[in-house]
């Protein structure tokens, strides 16, 4: 592990380094010294960064934009990771197991793919949530724990299309290669097949692009929070800077230090993405 991060170039280490910050604040952010992120401190209201008891300042109702920005990485990792995993697991399945049987399914498959893609992402998340999101009873709002799962859910949709389609087409070229055609002729049954052949050599290509949905996915629970249908109560990144949206006059920084702890993340996923689809290339022409 360690001659492999040598290995790599300075921003690629750089953005390995930051990930990894990241997933330990949100892992470690309960442990670490900070001021409650719920708690306002009213003799501080709108203070600068590195003032003191606040490294990042206050926004203009006193709370602390440090804690709030180690606070909201929980649940922003959370529903990236999630919604990725879970939008990669379905996407790939099906993305494999159409191309691989081909016929009406492929086709139906396919199709499904391509109109999920021609919308969007953000409009499709944004159509997704209204809908989901709807409570039965129209005077009462919905629960913030059932926004999350919508959200997640949502963004969920979203990310099938995307990887499955990465995995239909890493399936159509494994499957042409001798080595398939040999286990067809030794008389491995279909499942056996894509268990044991396709789906070792299919994951590569979904590890590379699931960093890149990751971050398509921050950045769109960001933007459903600033447009006031996601995460509400400031619990997240999106819906920390959605909160202090209208403090920029006043004090700016309570709005920039989380924006850019999220465009680093961003970038962060992109790069490592990157990395492992050049690294995949690679390989792929050693084969």
């Amino acid at each position: 592990m360690l001659e492999r991060f040598r290995s790599l170039d300075l921003f690629t280490k750089l953005c390995s380094s930051w990930l990894t910050i990241m997933i330990l604040m949100a892992v470690l952010g309960p442990l670490l010294p900070l001021v409650n992120p719920r708690e306002a401190d009213v003799e501080s209201m709108g203070v600068g960064l590195f003032s003191s008891g606040h490294v990042f300042g206050t926004d203009t109702n006193g709370y602390d934009v440090l804690a709030n920005i180690v606070d909201g990485s929980r649940l922003s990792l959370l529903i990236a990771v999630v919604s990725v995993g879970l939008g990669g697991f379905l996407g790939a399945a099906l993305g494999i197991v159409s191309a691989f049987v081909r016929g009406k399914f492929d086709y139906v498959v396919s199709l499904s793919f391509n109109i999920m893609l021609s919308i969007p992402n953000l409009v499709l998340g944004l159509a997704l949530v209204a809908v989901l999101a709807t409570s039965p009873d129209p005077t009462q709002a919905v629960s913030s724990n059932r926004r999350v799962v919508v959200v997640m859910l949502s963004l969920t949709i979203v990310i099938i299309p995307i990887l499955g389609r990465i995995a239909r087409g890493a399936t159509l070229t494994w499957i042409n290669r001798e080595f398939i055609t040999a286990a067809r002729s030794m008389g491995l049954k279909n499942h056996q097949i894509v268990l044991k052949h396709v789906v070792p050599n299919v994951l590569p290509s979904i590890y590379a692009i699931g960093f890149l949905a990751i971050g398509v996915v921050i950045v769109a629970e960001g933007a459903l929070s600033l447009l006031g249908v996601g995460i509400t109560d400031g619990v997240s990144w999106g819906a920390a800077i959605a909160r202090v949206s209208g403090d920029f006059t006043y004090a700016p920084h309570s709005m920039y230090m989380p924006v850019a702890v999220l465009a680093l993340t961003v970038i962060a996923c992109n790069q490592i993405g990157d990395y492992l689809r050049a690294q995949l290339d690679e390989r792929e022409g050693k084969i």
